[in-house]
């Protein structure tokens, strides 16, 4: 949690680590809460799907959530807020 709001951590199925604020850029939905496939997250709320490098909505939708940089070493994941 940042004074912000929560950060969203996700490793991928390719042990990828991206860090997002936890809400999604249309109706503030939680992006914890979503389905990851590739390097994207689909929001529960509406199925928008944010693409975790960039934090920008894919497809027809607009809108964009803050990404954080991730670091990997010897198995801690470290977030730079």
């Amino acid at each position: 949690m940042t004074a912000e709001g929560d950060v969203a951590v996700f490793r991928t199925s390719s042990d990828q680590v991206f860090a997002l604020f936890d809400q999604c850029p249309h109706k503030k939905g939680p992006l914890s809460q979503g389905l990851v496939y590739d390097n994207r997250v689909a929001c529960p709320l509406h199925n928008w799907v944010i693409d975790m490098n960039s934090g920008e909505a894919t497809g027809p939708d607009e809108g964009c959530t803050r990404t954080f940089e991730t670091k990997i070493d010897n198995g801690t994941v470290f977030i730079s807020l």
